[in-house]
């Protein structure tokens, strides 16, 4: 039962299976080859339009080299304020782009409350040189508590963007689980709603190792090729990211691997639901479930096999966690189970 990250799971088997596939032989080195110009192009298709595509290996790299693109003197960006960007980084957006800074904003339910950004930009006058200047905006889809921003919420967020003349960057490290869940397109998520550039992520939702950094405009990526050699992201070997994405689009296996998980973790919120011993701190419509237990049970379950992480509770809901209680994260992947499930919620009672 192991519900610590999805980023514990291995490879999926048709994965796996491309990366052998491509192992052996030569190739072109530095993202040169047939196969990283079929990815490519396979990014094209998917997104429904002419994209510039760059593999790295690591969200936090694509995170901070999609921020770096878009530098100015001075720089601010804004988001969320316990998003990956800002509290799982390390730093590494501002180092990237030599000592921009990220600036929080408020909100409910793991996203920036628009009302709350406007009056974060404000607080950067254009011309006030003393402060800086905003740069860009970076929204998490899906987001730090498993929830989506809705297709209306990302509009009014790119709104703001457009009219303070700001690129939206949206980190997708598990862009496909909030896909699913909304039911949409890649376009219909992105483009469409005035997202810039995409932090696509393929690593939790199955793969080894592939992340690719995704400018909707290819205009906007002519620094890109040397932000990226810069920052030790151009793999010689890149084939070997590009394999994994060729299998990953594949009959839509991304897609079917993302709405197992986010399946699997719908099972363990109706589970919780019903168990007189836990309760969920919000519904999450993405693979990643947040139940509120005694701090007791929390370490019966781990004695019993349960494989978990007691999650810092985020300031907006401190309130609902008391004294005697803590707060777990449950992330569930294409490897997790129906008996996982099962399992976890027999413990519970």
């Amino acid at each position: 039962m192991i519900f610590t990250s999805d980023n514990w799971a291995g490879a999926h088997p048709a994965i796996a299976a491309s990366l052998s596939a491509h192992s052996t032989g030569f190739a072109p080195a530095y993202g040169t080859s047939d196969l990283d110009r079929k990815v490519e192009q396979t990014f094209n298709e998917v997104f429904g339009q002419e994209v510039a595509v760059f593999f790295v290996g690591t969200g936090t790299a694509a995170n901070s080299l999609a921020l770096s693109a878009v530098n100015r003197p001075g720089g601010v960006s804004f988001c969320y304020r316990e998003a990956h960007v800002i509290a799982d980084e390390c730093g590494a957006p501002e180092f990237f782009s030599h000592g921009s800074r990220l600036v929080p904003v408020n909100g409910p339910n793991g996203k920036m409350d628009p009302a709350m950004l406007e009056a974060e930009i404000a607080r950067f006058p254009e011309g006030f040189v003393h402060a800086g200047q905003p740069m860009a905006i970076t929204l998490t889809q899906a987001t730090e508590a498993g929830t989506v921003y809705t297709p209306e919420e990302i509009r009014a967020i790119s709104k703001i963007a457009k009219a303070h003349g700001l690129p939206l960057h949206m980190d997708g490290a598990r862009f496909a689980n909030a896909l699913v869940a909304l039911s949409l397109t890649p376009a219909q998520m992105t483009a469409e709603l005035g997202v810039d550039i995409v932090s696509f992520g393929g690593t939790k939702n199955g793969c080894w190792c592939a992340e690719a950094l995704v400018f909707l405009d290819p205009a906007m990526a002519k620094q890109t090729p040397f932000i990226r050699k810069r920052a030790a992201h151009l793999f010689s070997k890149s084939r070997f990211i590009a394999a994994q994405f060729d299998a990953y689009f594949e009959d839509d296996l991304w897609l079917s691997i993302a709405r197992h998980a986010n399946a699997m973790s719908f099972g363990l919120q109706s589970g919780i639901t019903n168990s007189t011993n836990a309760r969920l701190a919000w519904q999450s419509p993405a693979n990643e479930t947040f139940p509120i237990v005694t701090k007791v049970l929390a370490k019966e379950l781990a004695a019993k096999g349960a494989m978990f992480y007691e999650w810092p509770t985020p300031r907006s809901v401190a309130h609902l966690v008391g004294p005697e209680e803590t707060m777990l994260r449950l992330v569930t992947s294409f490897a997790t189970t129906q008996d996982d499930v099962d399992q976890f919620i027999g413990l519970l009672g």
